[in-house]
């Protein structure tokens, strides 16, 4: 072998390493070197987590901004739902949903939001600031569950920050970790100890503790994450509809006096049986992606669209160009649209035909009460897309597939109430 041969060997070889440090370097973990452990235990405002680490912080003060979606659903910008969807003051009629439905802005809003909501008083329970701030971690070890019942009022006074760096992250040494009691204890239920969590299932768990469908246990109004039967809509309306802790619904509609259920942004159980989930895709791949900046990487932590930064969310996977893949979202959130849009009027047109069932003289008693458990059904199915912030891109076919029962139900119910009274029993 000669020099010449020899040469281009060695050139060769560090050429290889050189590119395999290169893509080591983009697709791991930011490097735990740079980690420290100067932060106390309770230090909520993101500004001191900011002096040491000032990449993170930066990308996390763009929670701040307010601007509108890229695919024209969702976004930040505060806006009153029902004037999109007018079917929800119907759906809606007899509770606080029917006032104010007001679009979520970021993480640095959410406890001001909370404030300023119409669907509250400082006489609401506690409970309702159970994600909204990072002080839920001394209030909770203070009061334990009682707080759940303690006038919110009162705990406003326990409260200066909103969702911050604490919510997700334990100050001593930066690693992920949940501090939402429902989600630990929900997940305990499921066999699940999140303290044993790897790295990656703690990249989508910090995000599930918040985002998720929860209730109110009567009496105590415990924050409860109702998945002992699983993750899919028919599973949690199933569990539900075995009134756990004595829980029947969350009001009584006046029209059609159905008992119905409430959604509350269920992302986290929409993408935990999507094609995403399944590869090992987690929230903060796509929400929360690796950038770099001036030679350094880092995770972001502004929490937005991936449509905000899809070469860094989308395109670390997908090879298409961002135009397509952009347009192939857009395609999936009308084709959710226009179901969702569909399935909420049409359960408006029910409780509206079960109301005027009811006040009719000999009304069908058995098939009203066939017409309001359908409806209850397919509210719950179109809530659970309705209430969800990805317009069905988390799971376009389960999105889709309950959407369409939706409307088969929501057909049923109307046609069981304009069921006439069979001739009187002998």
């Amino acid at each position: 072998m000669n020099k010449r041969t020899v040469l281009i060997a060695v050139i060769a070889i560090v050429c290889v390493f050189a590119l395999i440090a290169t893509v080591r370097s983009f697709f791991l973990k930011p490097s735990d070197k740079t980690r420290i452990s100067a932060i106390p235990e309770g230090e909520y405002d993101p500004a001191v987590w900011g002096r040491y680490y000032p990449l993170q912080y930066g990308s996390f003060q763009k929670n701040l901004q307010m601007s509108a979606s890229a695919t024209d659903f969702g976004g930040s910008v505060k806006f009153q739902h029902s004037l999109r969807q007018p079917e929800i003051l119907t759906n809606f009629k007899g509770m606080a949903f029917s006032k104010d439905y007001m679009e979520d802005r970021g993480h640095p809003y959410a406890l001001t939001d909370l404030k300023e909501t119409k669907r509250i008083t400082l006489q609401s329970p506690g409970a309702c600031m159970t994600c909204k701030s990072a002080h839920l971690i001394d209030i909770y070890k203070s009061m334990g569950w009682s707080y759940a019942k303690t006038p919110l009022g009162q705990l406003f006074a326990k409260m200066k920050h909103s969702i911050t760096c604490a919510n997700c992250h334990n100050p001593s040494n930066m690693e992920l970790r949940v501090v939402n009691p429902a989600f630990i204890e929900a997940m305990q239920r499921k066999g699940v100890d999140v303290t044993k969590a790897t790295r990656e299932e703690m990249r989508s768990y910090v995000c599930g503790q918040c985002h998720t469908e929860y209730y109110f246990e009567p009496e105590t109004t415990k924050v409860i994450l109702p998945w002992d039967k699983g993750f899919h809509p028919e599973q949690v309306y199933t569990y539900y509809t075995e009134k756990p802790k004595g829980f029947e619904g969350d009001w009584l509609h006046p029209d059609s006096q159905a008992m119905m259920l409430k959604a509350q942004h269920p992302e986290f159980e929409t993408w935990a049986g999507s094609t995403h989930a399944k590869a090992g895709i987690s929230c903060a791949d796509c929400h929360m992606p690796y950038m770099r900046e001036k030679g350094k990487k880092y995770t972001s932590h502004w929490v937005t669209s991936p449509m905000k930064h899809i070469d860094a969310s989308c395109r670390r996977c997908h090879p298409e160009e961002e135009k397509w893949l952009l347009d192939r979202v857009k395609t999936t959130q009308k084709n959710v649209w226009g179901l969702q849009h569909m399935a909420g009027t049409l359960i408006a047109r029910a409780h509206e035909a079960i109301g005027k069932a009811l006040a009719a003289p000999g009304a069908n008693k058995d098939e009203l009460e066939k017409a309001k458990e359908n409806l209850r059904k397919a509210q719950w199915y179109w809530d659970f897309v309705a209430a969800e912030n990805s317009m069905g891109f988390h799971n376009p076919s389960q999105t889709l597939n309950i959407l369409g029962q939706s409307i088969d139900l929501a057909h049923k119910a109307r046609e069981s109430a304009n069921k006439p009274a069979g001739p009187p029993k002998p």
